[in-house]
């Protein structure tokens, strides 16, 4: 069996194979590696706002720009 051929059914019912997946992992770190030092930083702070507002729990911290 080719397991780059293997088929996998993803979150969005979507049926992709193993090969899709990984083609798609390397494209998202290839982006996310091109992004600026500030794009990145606006990213984390949203995450920080998300996890702050997430179940109430206040003891997270969020950056100030």
């Amino acid at each position: 069996m080719d397991e780059e051929n293997i088929k996998i059914l993803t979150k969005d019912n979507k049926i992709i194979t193993l090969r899709e997946l990984f083609d798609g992992k390397q494209k998202t770190h290839a982006l996310q590696a091109s992004l600026t030092f500030e794009e990145k930083i606006k990213i984390l702070v949203e995450l920080q706002k998300i996890a702050y507002s997430w179940g109430n729990k206040k003891n997270v911290i969020v950056w100030k720009l």
